[in-house]
């Protein structure tokens, strides 16, 4: 549990590590948007951890990294099947940074540094806690950069051909919504670092520094 916990707090992908920020800031300009990516990126790491855990003795070093990579590009080829067949639209969404996963530092970072060294289960909670945070990340950044930049949150859109139910919240105008930078690059990096910045302040309270 420890491990889990850490990989959504002390070691987050996105706000403390700041790995595999393209994507997270491409993908982030809806709630739908982000955690699909979010569930894909986790899918990926634990198939690969559990792959390359349990090959990794056999597998020599010098070609370990095009090895991993075949392997992650495997459930990442396996996913983007899917997405193109279930839910064109967001595969469409979601564009060519779906399969940069293959080459995403976060995965294919873990898989020379944990997975290839640990044991399966600590590879596989490894894999949970840093998927998770992922996730984590990118839903409260889309969260945020949607809801104050376009006045609507996007829970289930494009994916309601594979649900069967649609959930689109719109708010209400008003003098202050939407901010209409939010929607933009510039949004992203302005959203990411003042989450990053309360984060540092939640973590220096927690230390007794602030």
């Amino acid at each position: 549990m420890k491990t889990i916990i850490n990989g959504i707090t002390k070691e987050n992908a996105i706000f403390v590590l700041m790995l595999g920020l393209c994507s997270a800031l491409a993908v982030t300009t809806t709630f739908e948007s982000a955690y699909v990516m979010g569930i894909c990126v986790l899918i990926v790491l634990l198939g690969s951890s559990f792959l390359i855990s349990l090959l990794s003795k056999w597998i020599p070093d010098h070609v370990q990294i095009p090895v991993y990579i075949l392997i992650i590009g495997t459930f990442v080829t396996i996913l983007e099947i899917f997405l193109e067949s279930y839910v064109p639209k967001l595969h469409d969404v979601l564009g060519i940074y779906l399969p940069l996963i293959v080459v995403n530092c976060i995965v294919l970072g873990r898989s020379l540094s944990v997975y290839s060294k640990e044991t399966l289960g600590k590879s596989l909670l490894d894999a949970l806690g840093i998927g998770l945070g992922y996730l984590f990340a990118l839903m409260v950044i889309a969260f945020f950069r949607e809801i104050l930049g376009t006045n609507t949150l996007t829970l289930m859109d494009h994916i309601s051909s594979l649900t069967g139910y649609r959930a689109v919240y719109h708010i209400p105008n008003n003098s202050i919504l939407p901010i209409s930078i939010l929607k933009e690059p510039a949004g992203a990096f302005l959203t990411l670092g003042l989450l990053m910045g309360f984060f540092n302040l939640l973590r220096a309270h927690k230390k007794g520094r602030v």
